[in-house]
């Protein structure tokens, strides 16, 4: 969940380091750290915080050299502080680390280290690690990169890690086991390193995602050289990046989430663009056209994912099973490998995530994969680790996604869940030619009714006002929106820090009821469908007791219209595109809220955007 950085080459590290920390901080922002090789001196600067106390910090400091390293830290052993940050020293001071994942075993690593006289000072499993590789060297007498090699085979855990050492200053050690890692291979000879590709991209275009327990040695004007934990030589694979500085700019917006909500309507379009004709009525989704007679033949579905993502198959689940009549089962990825979970050939697991590098996610998949089930994947990111582990799969093509709080990728997500359901229908025939095509005619209108949402962004921050002091919220949805109510509540949590759950429109009376008083906003999706009369009793309820009501209505609602507090209108969608529609103004609502609350929007307190650590 850390921010890697590292160059080495013949320009000027520190800037092209420090401006990668800036790009990489949605991924951790507890503390940031650089260490620099320059004329026979490792120059370490670190400090709590963002990256901008590092670079005022640093500001009067030795900044110089052609080789780096910086960090930006999501704590997970020690708390957040100017000695747990990262960059990490051996004892010796000779070398440097930096790290993202756990090391699982450091502790009895530790204990070993201290008994032969280490000390240490920090609280972190990274730097037992950085010892460790120091202790490999000083007693085998071996260069750096073997010594990084024998110590990770010691290492239990997840690691993303990037060394470099005062006495081997021409070179740069690099290696990954279940947390991303990339290379970037520049035109002049030099070499770019990061957990992602967005501070490379100014960079070069020609980048290698490295493998699960793969070793890079990097010099300056070489050939990289890329080995096994086995030390069994790799020949890298070159890829070109399809990413554009552009989209990893604000472009005029006040927060990278407020640009990502207004994208939809570009990245819905771009979801099904290419992968559907209406007019023609066909949908093709060529990543998993040849998986698809198998899902249709699958004793069940089993959709994995985390947080928004599981919101995501929720949807996708009433999709499956109302559209395509297949058994579908949605699990948290967190959870699924540590209850035993029965899984058999005959199964199909799609694994959804944004980043394609959630921990749990894969872990989870490896376990599917291990026994024999079919495993697919949806994520946004070209060259991910679950694009790489499965069998097949589909990008949601939304383009980055920086706001920890998760937009777009949430409706891209949807999106291509509902085009894999009406393929699934189309060839399981449980949809009529003319209700398909009716369906992919509603689909292609989506992006300009999100649009016509967008336009009423001054009336969802006229009623967010009125919320913004509030302690709990309820959301309320039924059937599809359910999981948008789900969503709804998720995104007010992330980031305005109010507490704020959601439920089934009629599980309100098993309890939830109770909390329910004229202080308490309730944020219901009222939309017309088979649902409707028994949404409007639901309100009813709610009113009885005082509360207020935030309905999420049809333009042209009359009867919710005349009981609610307030409404937002919404366009008349089919009742399976609703959720594409009615998470738009809970995400404006939660944005809103959180800025009039001063709350830090696109980097919320306490979490980050990629979850590489379980």
């Amino acid at each position: 969940m850390c921010g890697i950085v590292a160059y080495i080459g013949h320009k000027e590290a520190y800037p092209i380091i420090i401006k990668g920390l800036k790009r990489l901080e949605y991924r951790g922002y507890d503390s940031a750290g650089i260490a620099l090789l320059n004329d026979g001196s490792l120059n370490v600067y670190k400090k709590q915080g963002k990256v901008a106390n590092l670079e005022e910090y640093s500001s009067d400091k030795d900044r110089g050299g052609h080789s780096g390293i910086g960090h930006t830290r999501w704590a997970t052993h020690g708390e957040p502080n100017d000695i747990n940050a990262h960059p990490h020293l051996s004892e010796d001071e000779d070398l440097a680390i930096i790290h993202n994942g756990i090391i699982e075993n450091y502790d009895s690593i530790k204990k070993e280290l201290l008994s032969k006289g280490y000390t240490f000072k920090s609280d972190t499993d990274t730097e037992v690690l950085c010892y460790l590789i120091n202790d490999i060297r000083k007693n085998t007498g071996t260069k750096l990169g073997e010594a990084v090699r024998l110590a990770l085979q010691q290492v239990i855990g997840a690691y993303a890690i990037v060394v470099i050492s005062k006495s081997e200053p021409d070179k740069i050690i690099a290696a990954r086991k279940s947390s991303p890692l990339v290379v970037g291979i520049g035109h002049e000879g030099d070499f770019y390193l990061a957990s992602d590709a967005t501070p490379i991209v100014e960079y070069t275009k020609r980048v290698v995602y490295m493998n699960d327990e793969e070793i890079a040695v990097l010099r300056a004007g070489e050939e990289m050289k890329l080995y096994g934990i086995d030390d069994v030589e790799k020949t890298p694979y070159v890829q070109e990046l399809e990413l554009h500085l552009e989209a990893l700019e604000k472009g005029g917006y006040d927060h990278f989430m407020l640009k990502e909500i207004h994208e939809q309507p570009r990245s819905i379009e771009d979801c099904f663009r290419g992968r559907m004709n209406a007019e023609k009525g066909w949908v093709s989704l060529g990543g998993i056209k040849e998986y698809e007679q198998k899902m249709v033949n699958a004793n069940r579905i089993i959709m994995i994912a985390c947080g928004t993502s599981w919101h995501a198959c929720l949807v996708g689940e009433y999709l499956f099973e109302d559209l395509a009549r297949i058994n579908v089962e949605v699990e948290y990825a967190s959870e699924f490998r540590y209850r035993n979970p029965i899984i058999t050939e005959n199964d199909v697991v799609i694994a959804v995530s944004q980043s394609g590098e959630t921990a749990d996610t894969l872990a989870a998949l490896e376990l599917a994969k291990s026994k024999g089930a079919t495993i697919l994947g949806i994520c946004n990111v070209v060259g991910s680790s679950i694009s790489r582990i499965t069998d097949a799969g589909s990008y949601t093509h939304a383009g980055p996604e920086i706001g920890v709080a998760s937009t777009k990728a949430f409706t891209a997500q949807v999106t291509v869940l509902t085009l894999m359901a009406l393929s699934l229908a189309k060839r399981k025939g449980t949809i009529s030619e003319s209700e398909f095509r009716t369906k992919l005619s509603e689909l292609e209108a989506i992006p300009q009714k999100v649009q016509q949402i967008l336009e009423k962004n001054d009336k969802i921050k006229y009623i967010a006002a009125q919320y913004q002091n509030a302690s709990n919220a309820l959301y309320l949805g039924r059937g599809s929106s359910f999981p948008v109510a789900l969503e709804g509540a998720l995104k007010l949590k992330e980031i305005s820090y109010i507490h704020a759950e959601g439920y089934p429109a009629a599980e309100m009376k098993h309890g939830p009821i109770a909390l329910i008083d004229e202080e308490m906003p309730v944020f219901v999706i009222a939309t017309k469908g088979t649902s409707y009369e028994k949404v409007v009793s639901n309100i009813q309820e709610v009113k009885a007791r005082k509360g207020k009501i935030i309905a999420i209505v049809t333009e042209g609602d009359v009867q919710v219209t005349a009981i609610a507090d307030h409404v937002i209108e919404i366009p008349e969608v089919d009742e399976h595109l609703v959720p594409l529609l009615a998470t738009i103004p809970f995400q404006l609502l939660s944005y809103h809220i959180a800025v009039m609350r001063k709350c830090n929007v696109d980097q919320p307190r306490n979490l980050a955007k990629s979850v590489t650590v379980e």
